[in-house]
């Protein structure tokens, strides 16, 4: 019979240094921070939305939007955003009457545009489903609100219904990071849940809104990622990386001017295997200071991605140009967006394949045959997406007459200039427009001895007469035999 061993110790649990274990520490904490924010905090629209409005579910409301529009999004930003959206839809009951186009609209620019449907989605079923009614705490308002999580929950319920509930976003796991020196990887599920822990013993409970967004602030203004301005932080007397770096200056200012130096006492906890301390392979580096803390895993580099996208131009019944526009798929990234007629390419495709593709998704569309060499190239447009590194690739194709497209298809319409703006399309496709002006600008003002990218030519092919535009018929026909 197999003898077993004994069952391995359990790991040790982190030491007292990693939390807030002294309540009059925590108390002291509160009140530095508190009376900080009440003298510092930046005067924005939702805060005096939430301290002015007596009605619990419009101060919930607007506390929510403001939430979901700072996600990965800066404040200066938001700002305007909100501004025109609670003008737009100041109630629940407004925005849940609203259609998914004027939302896509409204938001367009501001990015990660799922996060207009997914609210207008949660409006309605607070509307429909709750009586207009928002949850008042954060376990019903996670529970009950599709696509608000734990983050956006414990927001809402402490500054719009004063639950003494903490929160965790990339502001807070920085500032508690440093004021407890926790340098394991922040993104890591053990790590994120004792972060979570020690906001819910932090929190204010007379003031728990206030005293959130006064950690938030605090991230966000003074304790920021790089360059942090610890002198003028109101907790630095609480933090834990703070109090290392000042030690090291001590201990190198003794060395300097030649008082016999004790050994620094800013060695790690000196627990093995500390699951809240940094890896051993990756030490103190005393060049950092307090940024030696957060630590994250490195990031994945963004999958790369090429698209044709082809800028069909007609002149209006003004004679001011209009541009095709095509609704992008209900699902998937920027969905329910408008875009230019667009075709995704492998990658390391020649110039002349590319042609091809992309005038062979045209004739799709038009159901006509589309000469590859009338495509016109403009240039390349880059656009960063959060996981996704993409490349427009530019063409574009001027018409003198209607074209007839497949109703099949998707949803397409010619909309001016002023109109493409004001449509729910994406800040990339507004780079693509900005290109093909630019071109066109260049090719009425040509500069001497400029030249064209990729050996284009600046009129269409075949054209003979310089700055004519070519008819319907020069760039809707089948290749001829050389």
């Amino acid at each position: 019979m197999l003898q077993t061993g004994a069952p391995a110790a359990a790991p040790a649990p982190p030491p007292a240094r990693h939390f807030f274990s002294d309540p009059a520490e925590v108390e002291a904490l509160r009140g530095n921070l508190l009376a900080w924010y009440d003298r510092c905090k930046r005067d924005l629209p939702w805060r005096a939305l939430a301290a002015m409005e007596p009605d619990a579910d419009r101060r919930g409301y607007a506390v929510w939007v403001s939430e979901i529009m700072l996600q990965q999004t800066q404040v200066a930003t938001v700002i305007d955003y909100y501004n025109r959206w609670m003008q737009k839809w100041p109630t629940l009951q407004a925005l849940a009457q609203a259609s998914l186009e004027e939302v896509n609209e409204l938001w367009a620019g501001l990015g990660y545009y799922s996060r207009g449907k997914r609210l207008q989605e949660a409006a309605r079923k607070v509307v429909s489903e709750l009586a207009g009614r928002m949850p008042r705490t954060a376990e019903d308002l996670q529970k009950l609100l599709p696509g608000v999580g734990r983050y956006t929950a414990g927001a809402i319920a402490s500054i719009s219904y004063g639950q003494a509930t903490g929160v965790v976003d990339g502001n807070v796991i920085r500032v508690l990071c440093r004021l407890r020196c926790i340098g394991a990887d922040s993104s890591s599920p053990a790590v994120i849940d004792q972060l979570w822990d020690m906001a819910n013993v932090l929190v204010d409970k007379s003031r728990p809104g206030d005293f959130n967004q006064a950690l938030m602030e605090l991230g966000a203004t003074v304790c920021v990622p790089k360059a942090p301005l610890c002198r003028e932080c109101p907790v630095k007397q609480h933090c834990q990386a703070w109090r290392r770096v000042e030690k090291e200056l001590a201990f190198t200012s003794q060395k300097l001017f030649g008082n016999p130096p004790k050994v620094p006492d800013v060695e790690d906890c000196g627990v093995g295997d500390c699951p809240l301390c940094p890896p051993a392979t990756e030490p103190w580096d005393s060049s950092l200071g307090v940024t030696n803390f957060p630590r994250k895993a490195a990031k994945k580099p963004p999958r790369v991605m090429r698209t044709a996208t082809c800028v069909l131009e007609r002149r209006g019944c003004h004679g001011a140009p209009e541009y095709l526009i095509v609704q992008r798929p209900s699902s998937g990234l920027l969905a329910g967006l408008w875009e230019f007629p667009s075709l995704p390419l492998a990658q390391d495709l020649q110039e002349e394949r590319e042609r091809e593709e992309l005038a062979d998704h045209l004739q799709a569309w038009m159901g006509q045959p589309v000469a590859a060499k009338g495509l016109r190239f403009i240039g390349e447009v880059t656009h960063i997406f959060s996981h996704i590194h993409q490349t427009y690739v530019v063409y574009s194709l001027p018409l003198d007459g209607d074209v007839t497209l497949d109703p099949a298809l998707s949803p397409s319409r010619w909309v001016t200039e002023n109109e493409f703006h004001a449509s729910a399309v994406s800040t990339a496709m507004k780079k693509v427009l900005k290109a093909h002006e630019k071109q066109r600008r260049q090719e009425s003002s040509p500069v001497k001895g400029s030249k064209r990218k990729r050996g284009a030519k600046a009129q269409g092919a075949g054209s003979t007469c310089p700055g004519t535009q070519l008819s319907l018929h020069a760039f809707l026909r089948a290749p001829t035999a050389p």
